[in-house]
């Protein structure tokens, strides 16, 4: 079974071109020398790609330091439909402009096996469907095709609910004990801010933008200090990130293997990109890594 492509549009052209452009000027930090996780967003590559670029880049330079080349990819991704669930993405592959990217069978089951609470009771549903139409995780793997083509990926849905930071613990517990090289990448963009978005507390201008730039650093704060528990209920109450459960998931994940902090790499929105004359709207991004 071959996932296609839902969003195209959002990294169409030169993929691979546009991945080294990305991290032309880049510097990998020296910390953390061994990446278990990562936090990306998942707007038009235009937008936000020069952001997740750097996330993959930094993990690529500490596989070829370490001299361990990363097998696997478990990346918790947003849900914008308001039909998603929390869901794995089980069995066979996703379509990329750059070849296949090939799904973990056997991590994927034993990713299901962990995160069933009974017979009638599941953290995670093994549904392809769940993951129809979504772009969060799809716009990651032509970075992941491109720097690390032999890799293989565990696609999974997060909610934004409470289950998410179980969700996370549960996956972490099983990439411990795998004793496999693996990375978890959580997928989400930061506050919407805009009447488009029907968001936009403080008006518009220089003063509205740094409201927002405010909103953000505080789910940032908390996804750094590594205070999985707080994200969920931090973005309900100030909308600050559209992928509440997959960060907080991933921040679970990151702390069970073994990360005491994270460091932000990058952080702009999408008027930083795109200015215009009065700030009226955008969109946040954030490059993150455990």
């Amino acid at each position: 079974m071959t996932r296609q492509p839902a969003a195209a549009e959002f990294y169409a052209g030169d993929c691979a071109g546009a991945a080294e452009r990305f991290l032309r000027d880049f510097i990998p930090p020296v910390e953390p020398a061994h990446i278990v996780a990562g936090v990306v967003p998942h707007a038009g590559w235009e937008y936000s790609g020069a952001v997740a670029a750097q996330v993959f880049g930094a993990i690529q330079r500490g596989a070829i330091q370490r001299k361990q080349p990363v097998e696997t990819f478990v990346i918790f991704g947003a849900i914008h439909r308001r039909a998603g669930r929390n869901a794995v993405y089980a069995r066979g592959e996703w379509a990329t402009p750059l070849g296949p990217v090939p799904v973990d069978e056997d991590l994927a089951a034993r990713i299901l096996e962990a995160t069933t609470l009974d017979a009638a009771s599941r953290l995670l549903a093994d549904d392809p469907q769940a993951h129809a139409g979504e772009h969060a995780i799809e716009v990651q793997l032509p970075f992941i095709r491109h720097w690390f083509p032999r890799a293989s990926v565990v696609p999974i849905s997060v909610s934004p609910d409470m289950q998410a930071v179980e969700i996370g613990q549960r996956v972490g517990d099983v990439l411990k004990k795998l004793g496999r090289e693996t990375v978890v990448i959580g997928s989400t963009d930061l506050t919407h801010y805009g009447e488009p978005y029907q968001f936009s507390p403080k008006g518009e201008g220089e003063r509205a933008r740094q409201w927002m730039r405010g909103n953000d650093e505080r789910i940032i704060d908390l996804a750094v200090d590594m205070k999985a528990e707080q994200i969920v209920n931090e973005a309900r109450q100030h909308q600050n990130a559209c992928g509440a459960g997959a960060l907080a998931a991933t921040v679970a994940a990151a702390a069970r293997l073994g990360s005491q902090h994270g460091v932000m790499l990058d952080y702009r929105t999408s008027f930083d990109v795109a200015p215009e004359p009065v700030f009226r709207m955008a969109v946040g991004y954030s490059a993150i890594v455990f």
